[in-house]
């Protein structure tokens, strides 16, 4: 049988991310369940403001491919403003059913105060709009400068339930990455573009 293959999207351009941190983590605990594991670092691609009269901009179409070639997908953002980062939101406007219907997304989100929960919610909205399937559980990283060790070398967490929170979504990615897709909704009959 062929490995699952776990893709992370890191939604956040800061050299010492938080996010980027724990997405490492969920990855290790994926690899450590028997999936090949693929970080993709936003920082790494020319997206450019997403323009839907040019939809196949800078990177966008290798981005997309690597997206679509997914078993399953963990979307990290960092709380802004209530909600996920605008690096996520524009690498997620150049994709759509191909890339995510009926596919198996973990969702993470990293916060400097005590409340995630928000951004997880409004991810959950986009990626049940797209027809994926996401994960029950979710990972909230809450006051995450000092979740981590703090090093630039050491990764470690300090916070062992979020590592637990992280290893666990990082674990569901690969136990449920072939899931078979239920029989239509309502909402994704009445969803334009979604497959019939």
């Amino acid at each position: 049988m062929t490995p699952p293959h776990v893709v992370a999207i890191c939604g956040s351009h800061r050299d010492e991310s938080h996010t980027r941190k724990a997405l490492t983590h969920a990855l290790e605990a994926a690899d450590s369940a028997g999936a090949e594991t693929d970080l993709l670092d936003l920082r790494e691609w020319d997206l450019p403001v997403f323009d839907a009269d040019d939809d196949d901009a800078g990177d966008a179409a290798a981005f997309t491919r690597r997206v679509r070639e997914a078993d399953a997908i963990l979307l990290g953002t960092p709380v802004y403003h209530g909600s996920y980062s605008s690096v996520l939101k524009n690498a997620l406007d150049y994709c759509g059913f191909d890339e995510f219907e009926n596919k198996t997304v973990g969702l993470l989100a990293v916060a400097g105060g005590g409340f995630p929960i928000t951004a997880l919610d409004h991810l959950r909205s986009v990626c049940r709009a797209l027809n994926a399937w996401v994960l029950p559980h979710q990972a909230a990283v809450p006051n995450a400068a000092g979740a981590f060790d703090g090093s630039a070398e050491d990764w470690s967490f300090t916070d062992d339930g979020a590592a637990a929170r992280v290893a666990t979504l990082g674990e569901r990615a690969v136990e449920y990455a072939n899931i078979e897709p239920d029989p239509a909704c309502f909402e994704s009959a009445e969803n334009v573009g979604a497959d019939d």
